[in-house]
């Protein structure tokens, strides 16, 4: 497939001019990254963002393989001398890799096949006689014994015709439309039937799958994916079911074109065999493999969204953070950071269970909080969370009555993945004197203060934000999930001189090599004082600094525009603006506030025109005069954070509260209300006033939401809940 096809193809497919998805593939090819072109190349992408430059990027990648495909298929074709010009620029105009299978599936090497031995025994003269219909008069068994031959294994008429019926089956099942068809009706009236085998289910985990059906055209993508587990553990088996009758009926309808035929009967058995033992068996598993796929898809594109929603919630930062991970027999690791991150120290407390030493708990803990000033405490929501909090809480209001005026609170984290983090490489390279335990806590405290350059640590499918993220395409998810930490990474923009190398190898341009060796360049030399000095690093060349750059900040830089999501590139363009505004570059930080009045009445066009810049590179110098080095995050509402506890049996149905949304599913979200327990906000509960069809449209991980406890299951510690909106 050319390129000028390729370009034009994925145009069409994605309603795109021609022109931006030329000047995007040009772009990739060269090395650009996706956060870059969306950033800093939107003149010539015409203002594609990134999920458009990345459909454009997986759609050149598809059309990649589809073309290396149609290479190997033609030579494969060419070389058993079956190439014909017609059928050579059928292949070469396939859009798609299951459009394209089908036509190679007739010359596809095959093993050995009912089909193949009857060729093998001579029969397929006989299987051609059946299949063209022509024969209108005779006995089809005086035919077929003119092919009975001992030697070759056939000893009857009866044996000749069913080894020719073979063949024609194997014909019927390479008829593109005849698969065609079938596949409409089993996408259009098919029913997946699940049954439950004799195997325990000992949690009862499949219980509503026992004996379950559901049409294809209404099966939900995490019913899709709890089928597919169970039938790997054995508990579940799922069948597909069509009408049979009726597709055989559409089969020999587009088959037997001459029912005056003498072999009429022979074709329609043949039908049946096809249909039974080839079509039907072939088309239920590409069926399932595609409704999986799609319910992959559906999976990894929640927890994509509920990862970015996690990684950019906003820092507390300025805070000495008290992390604290719960644990029952090895006690609760305790450890203080600094309000950069930096370790102070550290120890184990054991107030829960089996221990139970809380008296000397709040005792150790109010000594930390004196000596380093804690202004605030995180506390892991693993095993013993709870008894934990209730600890913290005491010792709060202990505290309070002492220190009337102190802003002391405390929050619950999420601390999925800590403990893969503590036992990282990463991990044992920032804290080698320090346990994993230790590590792992420290952890807990940080991402409170910057979850985004905490979180980059983990390996994005511990961080426990998904659904079945276990049974989908590690690969697919992989890919998905990299993608979200890059492009949250390069919106937010990161330190140069505090960023970790893990949030430095997100960074456009970087990889991890690079992002290491600026570390170490930055602990042998000190931090860097401007962006131009990141060249000097080995392995940034002016490519990789041109990728980089604008993605990088440095606080403590003479040129205050290293502080910005302006690019060096367009320096001169932000230096020419400031002054027309009246305003000297140094004085950038101070006198921002002067930009929107000088800029009220300016005429885009005509100024980017005089500068050689385009209208969106002005727009972003100019956003970025106004509000220089600001967080993107700072906007988002701030986490709830607490003072006292409370349990289940304080909670009364009707009563409205405050909770934090800590996963967003398909059928709802699950909210902290500051209990055990989180409560579930589902779908159906999501709006008084209208159908709420994605749970994504109305929340999101880490919002702050007003709910109202519509049930209450307090033995089994099931809390329902409503969404409290404007009736």
């Amino acid at each position: 497939m050319s390129s000028e096809r390729i370009i034009s193809d994925i145009a069409r497919q994605l309603q795109l001019a021609p022109k931006q998805v030329a000047s995007v593939s040009e772009m990739i090819n060269e090395g650009a990254t996706i956060p870059f072109i969306a950033r800093y190349r939107q003149e010539r992408t015409g203002g594609l963002d990134e999920e458009q430059l990345r459909a454009v990027r997986d759609q050149l990648e598809y059309l990649t393989l589809l073309g290396e495909r149609k290479v190997t298929i033609l030579g494969s074709i060419r070389e058993q001398g079956k190439l014909t010009e017609e059928l050579e620029s059928e292949i070469r105009q396939c859009t798609s890799l299951k459009e394209l299978e089908d036509l190679y599936l007739p010359y596809k090497p095959k093993r050995k096949t009912r089909a193949s031995v009857a060729k093998e025994k001579g029969l397929e003269p006989l299987a051609e006689l059946i299949w063209e219909e022509e024969i209108e008069q005779g006995d089809p068994g005086r035919i077929a014994s003119k092919y009975i031959d001992p030697d070759k294994d056939v000893n009857s008429s009866d044996e000749a015709l069913q080894g020719a019926r073979d063949i024609c089956a194997e014909w019927i099942n390479e008829e593109i439309e005849v698969r065609n068809n079938l596949r409409a009706q089993i996408e259009r009236n098919g029913i997946l039937n699940v049954t439950k085998t004799d195997k325990p289910d000992e949690r009862e985990v499949f219980r509503e799958y026992y004996a379950f059906s559901a049409k294809l055209t209404w099966i939900k993508p995490y019913q899709v994916l709890a089928v597919n587990r169970g039938e790997r553990e054995g508990i579940l088996s799922a069948d597909l079911e069509i009408l049979e009758d009726k597709a055989i009926q559409r089969i020999e309808h587009h088959v037997i074109t001459n029912h005056d035929s003498i072999f009429t009967k022979q074709l329609a058995q043949a039908v049946k065999d096809s249909y039974r033992r080839l079509l039907f068996p072939a088309l239920e598993r590409e069926t399932r493999k595609e409704l999986t796929e799609k319910a992959e898809e559906h999976a990894i594109q929640t927890f994509a969204e509920n990862l970015k929603n996690l990684l950019l919630q906003p820092p507390l930062a300025a805070r000495t953070v008290m992390g604290i991970d719960p644990g029952y027999r090895t006690g609760c690791k305790v450890a203080v950071v600094d309000p950069t991150g930096k370790y102070l120290g550290g120890t184990t407390i054991y107030p829960t269970p089996p221990q139970k030493k809380i008296r000397e708990s709040i005792k150790t803990l109010d000594d930390m909080i004196a000596q380093f000033n804690v202004t605030l405490i995180a506390i892991g929501n693993g095993t013993g969370s709870r008894e934990t909090e209730m600890v913290v809480a005491d010792l709060i209001a202990e505290r309070k009555e002492k220190h009337p005026g102190e802003e002391l609170h405390y929050l619950i984290v999420n601390e999925a993945g800590a403990s893969v983090y503590s036992a990282s490489p990463l991990a044992k390279q920032e804290f080698p004197d320090l346990d994993a335990a230790m590590r792992g806590n420290i952890s807990i405290a940080r991402r409170v203060q910057d979850p985004l350059a905490e979180l980059v640590k983990i390996d994005p499918k511990s961080i426990g934000v998904g659904l079945y993220q276990h049974d989908v395409s590690q690969p697919r998810l992989s890919k998905k999930l990299d993608d979200v930490v890059e492009s949250c990474v390069n919106n937010v923009g990161i330190n140069l001189n505090t960023a970790s190398s893990a949030l430095l190898s997100y960074v456009s341009g970087l990889s991890r090599t690079i992002a290491e060796k600026i570390v170490s360049y930055r602990d042998q030399t000190g931090p860097f004082r401007k962006r131009e000095e990141l060249k000097e690093v080995a392995g940034v060349g002016e490519f990789r600094f041109q990728q980089a750059a604008g993605f990088l900040r440095i606080p403590e830089s003479p040129h205050p525009l290293d502080n910005t999501a302006i690019h060096p590139e367009s320096y001169k363009a932000a230096e020419e603006l400031c002054k027309y505004a009246g305003v000297k570059t140094e004085q950038i930080p101070e006198k921002s506030d002067l930009f929107p009045l000088k800029f009220r009445n300016l005429n885009l066009e005509k100024t980017a025109e005089s500068m050689g810049i385009g209208i969106p590179t002005l727009e972003l110098i100019i956003e970025n005069l106004q509000k220089p080095g600001r967080d993107p995050r700072e906007s988002l509402p701030r986490p709830l954070l607490k003072q006292e506890i409370r349990s289940m049996e304080d909670l009364r149905e009707d009563e409205e509260l405050e909770g934090t949304v800590r996963n967003v599913v398909d059928f709802g979200a699950f909210v902290d209300i500051g209990v055990k327990q989180d409560g579930l906000l589902h779908i159906s509960k999501m709006s008084s006033r209208k159908k709420v069809k994605n749970p994504h449209d109305v929340v999101a991980v880490g919002d702050i939401i007003r709910v109202r406890i519509a049930s209450l299951d307090k033995q089994r510690e099931r809390i329902g809940l409503e969404l409290v909106d404007d009736k």
